[in-house]
């Protein structure tokens, strides 16, 4: 095959709409994956990055963050179709050059679609755009970071600078982030944990006094019951379904719990096994819960209500009163609560009947070993702290919390986000890692939290901050309120953005704006002292070398590690307040970052010895050892409000969502084929007896505005309706085309987290179709 040019950039008006498929996997992901990857890049290449990822002596997959079998028990594809996509998507042979610059202006890019932006393939130099100019022009790296550092230098406070972190950077390079940040003096470290599972971790934080997750890869092999609940891993984390088909063979049971039925959660079809590619290929759910959007909260209310009500039955038997007592505390208020609990509530808040729900109960009280995993399903609702905590209750009522094959798993969806929070990328991190990074360093942290994503956009909005510099990712897409959004990176003095492709964010400037381009994943990184290393943290504190196999891109790409060492050096230069660090060996050797980190980081100790070994080391996690670091000393239950999330009459619940040709922001081509939409990304999927009861008809193009309490009207135009098997009263739709309609200021209780997966809209005829 060969190298296809980049797309052109469809309007996507005609899409062909099938029927959504029941399973998911199977001959067709090898082939679109294949596909893809040679429209990409060359057959060699192709098999040189896929036969690489996720191998001991490899490098870590650049998309999701979940883990990798134990060393000996991989096979020679560790990859699924998406992790397929991605690297090769990262290891294109397509270049964006300075004649490229020259053709488009910024303002002529900003028209561009998401994945033609994504499309054009690597940056290979450092890009200015000058105040007052519209292009970007080539600047050499001298330039470009004393440009950089001389706008940090001049601000007036170290807290008019934001650093926002995505969560592809490696570990070395969040911890020298976090450090230059700290050294210039402020905590504005934004993260993209901040717009997913920030809820989690506070949830968790709370109530197990750890803020992660605290099962394995053999826990969910190995469970009784694995609940399912907010998330579609057949799109998200295809390599999931290899877990959950392990735990069905090893005799366990799995209840999905979504407003979509997705093929993933049916049936899987393992590609590498017979049963998966002429058989039938394995079951997933023995139980689907079709759930209203936020009703999720209610669901794990009612189950606690009902256990409680099956321990009053059969006393002795069904709770753990063992555990409870010894491990617990704050029983007695949460049963008090969740005995108030109104069963007419619950099926107004899920759309589940009380017997639906029984039949769950008996599937938990035949298992004595629970996993419930969840994603942005439930992170992303103004309730979903006390989801999450209600999720905690109903784990401590049978003790499946801190014992083998049971606990609570939450799945991170983007490589290292975990390690990156470890390494200290969060705006309000503990005293202890303040503490021990001061020691370290010889200085002192600032003391004063910084902003998160949603108070940095508000601050740029306002004028309190001046300078954005991003560690990867794409900001402008992956926040909420995109007018706004853009609106308050439009009025910072400089924008830069560590990356190795171009994106939205690229197009939307401060006065003058820095495309500073990096190697990726997949590349070799070479610096003074040799061939280096990089290490990530997966979605289960496994923590684990990366190498690169590829040659750069480009000879003037430079690493992440040496970007931040450089930019660290012209901005703190001259400064007796700053922290004493080598920067210049931080970059000519990652093994003394890594040093550093064994020094102030708890369960990094010996951290270069140990992380060479096959398969890496595994972070201690306190709650397994029987230890709740929370105030009391135990795991605590919590009495949670009920809250229900409703539309008024007329209105819809809309989520946002991920397609399956997608990554995060970016979307590969225009289909989603497990859910039959191909050929558009403006889609909108609805119930079709909501669609009767709306006088709307399949097909018909449609305005999507957001409801919110300031009045302001959020629109996102012209979408085709589809008439899909969502649950009563709500909605689905893509982001980032959808963004635009999440309020900045909708935000989960607690964790400030955007409510991506709960907006109330209503939908009109199209006004721009009319207009046509």
């Amino acid at each position: 095959m060969q190298r296809k040019p980049p797309v052109a950039d469809p309007s996507g008006d005609n899409p062909r709409i099938t029927r959504p498929k029941t399973w998911a996997t199977g001959v067709p992901a090898v082939e679109h994956a294949m596909e893809y990857s040679l429209e990409q890049t060359s057959l060699r290449r192709t098999a040189l990055t896929l036969l690489n990822m996720n191998q001991t002596r490899g490098f870590d997959c650049p998309g999701c963050a979940w883990p990798d079998p134990v060393p000996g028990h991989r096979t020679k594809n560790e990859y699924c179709e998406n992790g397929a996509k991605h690297v090769n998507d990262e290891a294109t042979s397509r270049r964006i050059r300075a004649p490229f610059f020259e053709r488009y202006s910024v303002s002529e890019l900003a028209g561009k679609s998401d994945r033609w932006l994504n499309q054009q393939g690597r940056l290979t130099e450092p890009m200015v755009k000058r105040a007052g100019s519209d292009h970007y022009e080539p600047v050499n790296w001298n330039e470009a970071l004393g440009l950089l550092a001389g706008e940090l230098r001049q601000l007036e406070s170290p807290n008019e600078a934001v650093f926002y972190t995505s969560g592809r950077a490696s570990n070395e390079a969040a911890f020298v982030f976090q450090l230059f940040a700290r050294a210039f003096g402020t905590n504005n470290l934004p993260d993209c944990s901040n717009l997913c599972h920030e809820s989690s971790g506070a949830a968790l934080h709370e109530t197990l006094g750890v803020g992660k997750g605290d099962v394995s890869l053999r826990d969910i092999h190995h469970a009784d019951l694995v609940f399912l609940v907010g998330q579609n891993p057949g799109s998200n984390h295809p390599r999931m379904l290899t877990a959950l088909e392990q735990t069905k063979l090893n005799g366990g049971h799995i209840v999905a719990v979504n407003p979509l039925p997705e093929a993933g959660l049916i049936r899987f079809k393992h590609p590498q096994e017979v049963r998966g590619v002429i058989g039938r290929g394995t079951q997933i759910s023995d139980r689907f819960l079709h759930i209203r959007v936020g009703g999720d909260l209610a669901l794990f209310q009612a189950l606690n209500l009902l256990l409680l009500e099956a321990e009053d039955a059969r006393p002795g038997t069904v709770l753990d009163h063992d555990f409870i007592q010894n491990h617990t505390s704050g029983f007695t208020e949460f049963e008090k609560h969740v005995r108030s609990l109104s069963w007419r509530d619950v099926r107004a808040a899920t759309g589940l009947g009380r017997p639906e729900i029984e039949k769950v109960r008996d599937l938990v009280l035949r298992s004595e070993r629970i996993v419930v995993c969840w994603a942005m399903g439930l992170t992303q609702h103004r309730h979903a702290v006390p989801t999450i905590r209600e999720i905690v209750n109903f784990l401590l009522l049978r003790g499946n919390i801190g014992k083998p094959r049971a606990g609570a798993c939450p799945v991170r969806g983007h490589s290292n986000v975990q390690g990156d929070r470890t390494m200290g990328i969060w705006e309000k991190m503990p005293q202890k890692f303040m503490d021990a990074l001061g020691r370290e360093f010889s200085f002192t942290p600032p003391a004063e939290h910084g902003w998160d994503t949603v108070n940095s956009i508000r601050a740029m909005r306002d004028g309190r901050a001046r300078v954005f510099v991003g560690l990867a990712g794409n900001f402008v897409r992956a926040t909420p309120d995109s007018r706004a959004t853009e609106q308050a990176m439009r009025r910072c003095r400089l924008t830069a953005h560590i990356s190795t492709k171009l994106n939205r964010s690229h197009t939307v400037c401060g006065d003058i704006a820095l495309i500073l381009p990096t190697i990726g994943r997949s590349e070799k990184d070479r610096q003074a002292s040799g061939e280096q290393f990089i290490t990530v943290e997966d979605s289960m504190s496994q923590v684990h070398a990366s190498r690169g196999r590829l040659d750069p891109a480009s000879k003037k790409l430079l690493s992440e590690v040496a970007i931040l060492t450089k930019l660290a050096r012209l901005t703190l230069r001259d400064r007796p307040d700053a922290a004493d660090v080598p920067w210049a060996e931080f970059e000519a050797d990652y093994n003394n970052i890594r040093q550093r980190i064994a020094r102030v980081v708890p369960g990094f100790e010996n951290y270069n010895e140990r992380v060479t070994g096959p398969g890496g080391f595994g972070l201690p996690n306190p709650v397994n050892e029987g230890v709740f670091p929370t105030p009391s000393g135990k795991a605590m239950f919590t009495a949670n409000e009920f809250q229900m999330l409703g539309a008024p009459e007329g209105h819809l619940v809309l989520q946002t969502m991920r397609s399956h040709d997608q990554w995060n922001t970016i979307p590969y081509t225009l289909d989603d084929r497990y859910r039959g939409i191909h050929g558009s990304r403006r889609i909108v999927l609805v119930n079709p007896a909501d669609l009767k009861e709306l006088g709307l008809t399949d097909g018909s193009q449609v305005d999507l505005i957001g409801v919110w309490r300031d009045g302001i009207e959020r629109r996102a135009d012209d979408f085709r309706l589809v008439s899909y098997p969502t649950a009563r009263g709500c909605a689905a739709a893509y982001y980032p085309e959808t963004n635009v309609l999440v309020p900045l200021d909708s935000v989960a209780e607690i964790s400030n987290t955007p409510t991506s997966k709960g907006i109330v809209i209503r939908l009109e005829p199209s006004t721009r179709r009319a207009a046509r």
